[in-house]
């Protein structure tokens, strides 16, 4: 979540005007994340989620995100569907962008989960996986495994930029990560890719929301529960590893949906693409925030310090 489109109270008014979601009382920007402009927005019957989609959400692939939210609450998923205004739509248009409001859920990001919380997120994610098993819509994974060395070029030696040697170093994870990248004998399906723990809101130990669909895409499902593991058992430095945490998410989600023999051996390769993903992502969006948006950068750096843990041979070529 971020701001980079400016939203002013007379537009916002205006386009609540179509639903039946009361007056404007206030709205105020999130800053966090890196993808969309989001506001919290509050009306005299309630709180939503006003999301305006940005350049790197593109709006043909709406219909695919938020049919995948409607299925996934028909069966009782903690998801935020969006609103459909008085004549049925829930896709508008709002300072020139794709904007739709979204239900807001309550609870919390958490910053530093305890092992109740992961265990609880887990078990979330198998839900929503045992939920999406007859999905019947499909979308390619525009971060997925071919899309990692692309995107490598395109940052190029400007990762030097931010570390020195980080080109080679990267370089180095993507060549061995890809060459050791599974074929097409796992499990695929619709997955969120991005279950971050600033994507999932807790009350207490209790998964309240699952959030932020807009990396949804059809790929090996074990996939996401490793992309999940790289970002809820490390510290923020990405160099220090919580086993008890990995655990607790690892049983949470194999009590309901256990891991098959080759998911568990072709696991850490699977993370390390992860880290290799999330590396790369973050780097470009690092050289490329515009110096004026509302938004808090990450490190590319954290991802980079994962891969020691998944792939030790690695170990020496990263920081």
């Amino acid at each position: 979540m971020a701001v980079y489109t400016q939203v002013s109270a007379e537009a916002l008014g205006t386009f609540l005007r179509g639903f039946d979601c009361g007056e404007l009382v206030s709205a105020k920007g999130i800053a966090e994340g890196v993808e969309n402009t989001n506001y919290l927005v509050d009306t005299t019957t309630g709180r939503f989620i006003l999301t305006l989609y940005e350049k790197r959400v593109d709006s043909d692939d709406l219909p695919f995100f938020l049919a995948l939210l409607d299925h996934l609450a028909a069966r009782g998923n903690p998801v935020p569907p969006a609103i459909k205004n008085r004549d049925g739509v829930a896709i508008h248009r709002l300072e020139g962008r794709p904007a739709c409001l979204i239900q807001f859920l309550p609870g919390v990001s958490i910053t530093h989960p305890t092992v109740g919380q992961a265990h609880a997120a887990g078990a979330a994610m198998a839900g929503m996986h045992m939920a999406l098993a007859d999905f019947p819509l499909t979308r390619a994974n525009t971060m997925g495994v071919d899309s990692w060395r692309p995107l490598f070029d395109r940052c190029g030696r400007s990762l030097d930029d931010i570390a020195p040697g980080l080109y080679d170093e990267l370089g180095f994870a993507l060549d061995a990560v890809v060459d050791r990248w599974p074929d097409d004998s796992l499990d695929r399906c619709a997955i969120h890719a991005d279950l971050f723990p600033d994507n999932v809101l807790m009350r207490g130990d209790t998964v309240s929301g699952l959030i932020d669909f807009y990396f949804a895409c059809t790929d090996i499902r074990v996939f996401d529960l490793a992309i999940m593991d790289t970002a809820w058992s490390f510290d923020s430095t990405g160099a220090k590893f919580d086993a008890g945490i990995s655990a607790a998410l690892l049983q949470g989600y194999g009590e309901r949906l256990p891991l098959s023999a080759e998911e568990t051996a072709l696991f850490p390769t699977l993370a390390a693409g992860a880290c290799v993903r999330f590396a790369l992502s973050r780097a470009w969006d690092w050289l490329n925030t515009p110096a004026d948006a509302l938004v808090t950068r990450k490190d590319p750096l954290a991802y980079v310090r994962r891969l020691s843990h998944y792939a030790p041979e690695l170990a020496k070529r990263t920081r």
